[in-house]
């Protein structure tokens, strides 16, 4: 068995004296692993950074076997996270939600896509925010959670003033159709239903939104529990910020 595909390393981890395990997402091959060997050496130690992208060889001599991969560096992300705190929390978000939530072996080509071009806007402060929090939707969507936000749970087409989104459906709702139930609903930020542009405190408060659904739906569905760390530690640090100014 053997196949080639570029790919966003997702973890490295060191394999008897010389070898590493690494997790590679690939758009044609989803979440794959595989032994390199000689990973470890202080030749491939600096390429097998997570966050690189890389060419990927994949071989087993069967199917469901865990394999070996020879892996070349096509660019590595570190000088962009260098130094910036934030990025590289972002960066590590990325890669643990990624790790968190893809099944093995199975193609999200268009995950994948998205994935990539996030990685790539890391540095880019003014931008990488908003994109991360509208790769968190694509998240969800790509994983059967998506939101509905283009018209009223409760009232339908008519309404035009959607605020908040309900914790059971992820569906928006009107000021209007909320009626006594207000303060059970979530809040529905502007930038969720795509708008822009957008200030990073109502970034934050979307993430806040997207963050109860990777939690209270898609978690429990994978059967995986809590969120990643990594998650959590970028939306404090980013939070940080903001208060900040």
């Amino acid at each position: 068995m053997e196949w080639r595909d570029q790919g966003i390393l997702l973890s490295s981890r060191r394999h008897g004296e010389s070898s590493a395990i690494i997790e590679v997402f690939t758009p044609d091959h989803g979440r794959h692993a595989g032994v390199v060997r000689g990973g470890a050496s202080r030749k491939m130690a600096p390429v097998l950074q997570p966050g690189a992208q890389l060419d990927v060889s994949w071989r087993a001599r069967l199917e469901d076997h865990i394999g070996t991969f020879q892996a070349e560096l096509m660019r590595s992300r570190a000088a962009s996270v260098m130094g910036n705190r934030l990025s590289l929390a972002g960066l590590n978000a990325v890669t643990a939600l990624l790790l968190f939530c893809l099944p093995e072996r199975e193609a999200h080509a268009s995950l994948y896509r998205r994935s990539e071009q996030l990685l790539d806007l890391l540095g880019q402060s003014d931008v990488w925010p908003l994109a991360y929090l509208r790769w968190e939707v694509a998240l969800l969507e790509e994983m059967g959670f998506g939101l509905d936000l283009t018209e009223c749970a409760v009232l339908g087409n008519g309404a035009t003033d959607l605020v908040y989104v309900s914790p059971k459906t992820g569906r928006a709702v009107s000021a209007e159709g909320a009626g006594e139930w207000a303060d059970r609903l979530l809040p529905l930020p502007p930038c969720l239903r795509g708008q822009s542009p957008a200030d990073d405190a109502e970034i934050l408060q979307a993430l806040e939104v997207t963050g109860y659904f990777l939690a209270n739906a898609l978690a429990p569905e994978i059967g995986h529990t809590p969120l990643p760390e990594a998650r959590t530690r970028f939306v404090a640090r980013f939070a940080a910020q903001v208060s900040a100014g």
